[in-house]
């Protein structure tokens, strides 16, 4: 009679990707991903895209886009798959500042990137990965759905406070491919819900390290599996909400889906399936 959580299709796996600052490299990372067949959010800052060119020094690792080749990427084809989320306007720790200001960095930030793509933005990537039950609220009444931090659990434990989200690992832990071993070849209970691998960095950071050979080898042992679903942050979210909407009748023999979208559940061994506005009965 249990009714546990399974991602689109039936499958008890999830991968996402979550990336910081909008810099060049990000460019390098997309085509890794959209080579795999993967999916990520980046987080950008929307101070960045003031200009439309940077000239960098020789030898300048961290180089943030401007706004041509932001849209180029971002609103291209290359990134047509990939979330946009927001990482605040100037990049502050925003626990430090007054609340007004925090409501500046995010409102100023999601309206210059929602202006700037099209696109409605609801996710967030804490700047600095610092926060506060202060910069949570804030974060709530500017209408952002999700926030991730830098906490790494080494697990894969689908989050359930959405705007202190944690992630399973940043793509340097020593954890990565131990975990991803675990997540190729295992196998959740079937009593709990699904697994959801959640990896974050920043993609500047491969070529400060040269080591593009490391997400390149992770892309490749995680890539094209048919038990695995691959999302942005933002498909994740709004699925777990359109699981959590479901209604179910006290004996637990009918559940209608409210939701736009269609989901599946754990039902006598099997997966269910119930589609949007769909109520379906069970077996007695």
């Amino acid at each position: 009679m249990m009714r546990y959580m399974r991602f689109p299709g039936g499958k008890k796996k999830a991968l996402t990707f979550s990336y910081d600052d909008g810099v060049e490299q990000d460019i390098r990372l997309m085509e890794i991903f959209n080579k795999h067949g993967l999916k990520g959010t980046f987080n950008l800052n929307g101070s960045r895209f003031e200009k439309d060119e940077y000239t960098y020094p020789a030898d300048t690792i961290h180089r943030p886009m401007g706004r041509k080749m932001a849209l180029e990427t971002y609103g291209g084809e290359l990134g047509k798959n990939h979330e946009i989320a927001i990482h605040s306007y100037n990049h502050p720790f925003l626990d430090r500042m007054p609340r007004d200001v925090a409501v500046y960095e995010i409102i100023k930030d999601r309206e210059m990137l929602e202006n700037t793509f099209g696109r409605v933005i609801r996710g967030c990537a804490y700047p600095m990965g610092t926060f506060s039950d202060m910069t949570v609220e804030v974060l709530y009444n500017c209408g952002i759905a999700y926030a991730r931090t830098t906490v790494s659990t080494g697990n894969f434990a689908v989050p359930l406070d959405w705007l202190r989200m944690p992630a399973t690992c940043h793509h340097n832990d020593e954890r990565l491919f131990p975990l991803a071993d675990t997540f190729v070849n295992g196998q959740p209970n079937a009593w709990v819900d699904p697994w959801l691998f959640y990896v974050w960095g920043h993609a500047y950071e491969f070529e400060n390290d040269n080591n593009w050979d490391r997400i390149e080898s992770f892309c490749e042992k995680v890539a094209y599996r048919d038990d695995v679903w691959y999302a942005t942050n933002m498909e994740v979210y709004d699925y777990v909400q359109a699981y959590n909407a479901l209604q179910f009748s006290a004996d637990f023999r009918m559940v209608k889906n409210p939701s736009a979208l269609t989901v599946w559940f754990d039902f006598d061994g099997g997966s269910a399936e119930v589609k949007p506005g769909e109520t379906i009965k069970f077996r007695s």
